[in-house]
C-alpha cells in the first residue's frame, strides 16, 4: 500500500500510473527476444521485422536471441518478463508443439502470454548433402527407405521446425533414420555443406541461399504450391507423397499482463510493418508469406494456435518423444 492512503484511493493510484504508462508507450527501445541462435530462419524473421515495426513504433526494436531447449529458454524468459510491453516474443509452430513434447513445461502458450498476432508462414524445404546419389525427389525417398539405417538426418535440436518437419517425413515414408541434433540451425547446415550428416528439412529462411548457390542438393519444398523464389523445386505432394505439408508459422506474444494500450500499439505496429514493402520483399525472396492484416490479431493468433496445438499433440505422442 502506498504510504498516507487508504487501500481504494492507493489501487485507483496505481490504476492511473498504469494508464499513464501505457499511454506512453513506447518511450524506449522495445526487445523481441527470439528463442534460437543468431542467424537461424527465426531470427532472419524477427530481425525484419524489428526494422519494419520500429517507424510505426516510433522506437528502435533490438533483438535478442535467448536460445535453449527448443525456444522455450527464450519463451519462459518472456513469460516472466515485466509485462511493459518492452519485450515480446517473436517464436515459431513450437509454441503449438512444447506442450507434448515437454512434461515439465514452464508456462502454458495459450493462457500465459498476451497474444499480439501472427507474421509469417515460412515453407519447409528438403535438402541434402551435395554429393548425395538421389536426382528427384521420388529417386530420394527411395533411397531413404532402402539405407535408413545408413543415413544422418540432422535438425536443430528437440522442438525444432527442422526436427518437426523430420518427424513427419519419416512417418509419411514409413522409414525410421537416426536424427542427429544440434544446437542451432546454422550448426545442422554446416553439417550438412561438410557432408557429416546426410539430409535435412529446414525452412526456406535458412535454405534458399544455399539452394540458390548450388552448395545442397534440393529435393522438394512442403508447401501446397511452389515457391515463387525456387520456381524449379516441386511440392512433396506434386512428386508423390500427398498430403504432406508443413508450413512453419511465426507469432509474436508478451508477457501476461501487458496493458491493453501497449498490446493494441504492437498489434497496428505489426499490422503496419506487414505492409512495409522492404518487409515483404525480404520475406518473398526467403520463400516466406506475409499474413494478411486480418490475421495479425489476438484473436486470429489465439484460434490458430489452438488449432495447431490439437494437431501436433497426437503426432508427437505417437512418435513417442519428450523432454522433461
Amino acid at each position: 500500500m502506498i504510504k498516507g492512503l487508504r487501500p481504494l484511493a492507493a489501487i485507483t493510484l496505481l490504476t492511473a500510473a498504469g494508464l499513464v504508462a501505457a499511454q506512453g508507450y513506447p518511450n524506449k527501445p522495445v526487445t523481441i527476444v527470439v528463442p534460437f541462435t543468431a542467424g537461424g530462419p527465426t531470427d532472419t524473421v524477427a530481425r525484419s521485422l524489428g526494422q519494419a515495426m520500429a517507424k510505426p513504433l516510433g522506437q528502435s526494436v533490438v533483438v535478442e536471441n535467448v536460445s535453449g531447449a527448443g525456444g522455450t529458454v527464450g519463451a519462459t524468459r518472456v513469460k516472466n518478463a515485466g509485462p511493459d510491453g518492452y519485450t515480446v516474443l517473436l517464436h515459431h509452430i513450437g509454441m503449438s508443439t512444447a506442450p507434448a513434447l515437454y512434461r515439465k513445461l514452464a508456462y502454458n502458450p495459450q493462457t500465459d502470454f498476451e497474444l499480439i498476432g501472427l507474421i509469417v508462414d515460412v515453407p519447409m524445404t528438403m535438402i541434402a548433402r551435395p554429393d548425395f546419389p538421389a536426382k528427384d525427389f521420388r529417386e530420394f525417398v527411395a533411397y531413404v527407405k532402402a539405407n535408413k539405417t545408413k543415413l544422418n538426418l540432422a535438425n536443430a535440436g528437440l522442438g525444432a521446425a527442422s526436427h518437426l518437419c523430420g518427424l513427419m517425413f519419416q512417418s509419411a515414408i514409413e522409414a525410421d533414420v537416426t536424427t542427429v541434433p544440434f544446437k542451432g540451425t546454422a550448426d545442422a547446415m554446416n553439417a550438412i555443406l561438410g557432408k557429416q550428416v546426410d539430409f535435412l528439412c529446414d525452412q526456406t529462411t535458412n535454405t534458399t541461399g544455399q539452394i540458390k548457390a548450388g552448395s545442397v542438393k534440393a529435393y522438394a519444398v512442403t508447401s501446397a504450391k511452389r515457391v515463387p523464389t525456387l520456381p524449379d523445386l516441386p511440392t512433396m505432394q506434386e512428386s508423390g507423397l500427398k498430403g504432406f505439408e508443413v508450413g512453419i508459422w511465426h507469432a509474436v506474444y508478451a508477457p501476461k499482463g501487458t496493458p491493453k494500450a501497449a498490446v493494441d500499439k504492437l498489434v497496428a505496429a505489426m499490422q503496419e510493418a506487414s505492409k512495409d514493402l522492404g518487409f515483404r520483399t525480404r520475406m518473398s525472396e526467403l520463400g516466406a508469406t506475409v499474413y494478411p492484416v486480418e490475421q495479425i490479431t489476438p484473436a486470429a493468433l489465439a484460434s490458430h494456435l489452438k488449432s495447431e496445438t490439437e494437431k501436433w499433440g497426437p503426432v508427437i505422442k505417437k512418435a513417442g518423444i519428450y523432454a522433461d
